[in-house]
């Protein structure tokens, strides 16, 4: 039996890495490659370390641990390969066998559990949330911004606070009922994925999706218990903390009864319709899981599939529609938010180059790695202002917190919005929120 620098508990699968053939179609779509040029820093060079690794050809040292730090898991090596070559399976079990080998930095150790200790935790970060609205409306926020304290901090510390969320006090008041009824006839039964980020700071989000499936003749069911679904621990290696959640979140659903578990977020998205993978060894859970999973949509991908009944009306504007990485590329959703966009009346979606690109957001890479995760956001928001557009849309938190950075940054604050807020808005015969604080 060959050394390995792994333990038994899924490794990387070496038929997995064996169906890579290393032809490099992978490499113009990888944004570390594209930033560096590197091969180690490609999905191809990753692939191969997984492999030395196996080997017991490689030291689980800090360089060889970097190189997987740097990768932003968008998947989209995975979309671009010919020989179906399964990424995201093997960067989640090498950074699960890292976490538990490894042994960082404290500094990085302890950010890594302060992120870990909030961000998966609603009530957490609510608490945290009003200091922050008052950190944002008193002015001290501009005052800090400018008196020059940011520049001594951290870069990860520093970039934290350049990503802060706009805290509103009516959307951390706003609570969705436990169940909505359908309007007219009932056609589905669904539930509504609340999501952690996304419940706090997002919470408006979560209301245009209700009011968007309610219309839709749809019953929503919206349990206040749900918890994180896992995404950000299955992205980061913390795959003992992702199962439990997963549990968790199984338990919490089958007594719902629903059709459809309806999700607008898609680094959860993703994450959800992997479950049955994920629990495939725990015999209490792994047939139960692949039923969950089977269940799971995502919003666009939902209303794609329902015929529109709710009349639109007419939105007079120019949207850049940006593909979230975890929608395009780990779920393989790409024209359903387009058709669905299309639903509404003097729309016109504008179309963004190197719409593959990861904008750098990737979870909490824009936070561990500050660096590139901005020069990708800045590369995403030149291409996005060249479109022109009125306002820009994307089907995920991170992507919309990193866009409105970067723009922000560029000196160009434009409206960003989550797509259904559109429909909602269409639906509604209203002017988009985004707009009219614009």
């Amino acid at each position: 039996m060959e050394a390995t620098i792994f333990d038994s508990f899924h490794p990387p699968s070496p038929e997995l890495i064996d169906d890579c053939v290393h032809c490099g179609f992978c490499l113009p779509t990888c944004p570390t490659y594209l930033l560096w040029g590197e091969e180690m820093d490609s999905p191809r060079g990753r692939i191969y370390l997984m492999n030395m690794g196996n080997r017991g050809q490689a030291e689980l040292n800090s360089t060889y641990v970097r190189h997987f730090d740097q990768c932003l898991g968008c998947m989209a090596c995975v979309t671009a390969c010919p020989s179906g070559v399964q990424y995201d399976k093997l960067i989640e079990a090498t950074r699960a066998q890292i976490e538990r080998h490894y042994s960082r930095t404290l500094p990085d150790k302890l950010f890594r559990r302060l992120l870990f200790a909030l961000f998966p935790y609603p009530n957490r970060l609510r608490l945290l949330a009003a200091p922050l609205w008052l950190y944002q409306i008193s002015g001290l926020r501009r005052l800090v911004q400018h008196s020059g304290i940011l520049e001594l901090l951290p870069a990860r510390l520093k970039a934290m606070e350049a990503l802060l969320p706009p805290v509103s006090f009516s959307g951390l008041r706003s609570r969705l009922p436990r169940e909505l009824a359908a309007h007219g006839t009932q056609r589905r039964r669904v539930g509504l994925l609340l999501g952690c980020v996304q419940r706090v700071f997002f919470a408006g989000v979560n209301a245009a999706t209700a009011r968007v499936l309610v219309a839709e003749g749809c019953e929503v069911v919206v349990p206040p218990d749900q918890s994180c679904c896992g995404a950000l621990m299955v992205h980061a290696g913390e795959e003992a903390d992702a199962l439990a959640l997963a549990r968790r979140m199984i338990d919490t659903w089958e007594k719902a009864e629903i059709d459809t578990l309806v999700i607008n977020a898609a680094g959860c998205g993703s994450t959800l319709k992997e479950y049955g993978y994920l629990l495939r060894d725990d015999p209490s859970y792994a047939a139960r899981a692949r039923a969950f999973s089977a269940k799971c949509k995502d919003i666009m991908e939902f209303l794609a599939e329902l015929e529109p009944h709710a009349p639109r009306y007419p939105l007079t504007l120019r949207v850049a529609y940006h593909d979230a990485c975890h929608l395009q590329h780990a779920q393989g959703i790409k024209l359903q938010p387009r058709a669905v966009l299309h639903t509404i009346p003097g729309l016109e979606i504008a179309e963004i180059e190197e719409a593959a690109i990861c904008c750098g957001s990737a979870g909490i890479y824009n936070l561990t790695e500050p660096e590139p995760a901005q020069q990708l956001g800045d590369r995403k928001v030149k291409h996005v202002l060249a479109t022109g557009a009125d306002l820009i849309a994307t089907s995920n938190p991170g992507c919309l917190l990193q866009i409105m950075n970067g723009l922000e940054r560029a000196g160009h604050p434009l409206p960003v919005v989550h797509p259904v807020e559109l429909i909602d808005a269409s639906i509604r015969g209203i002017i988009p929120a985004a707009l009219r604080r614009s």
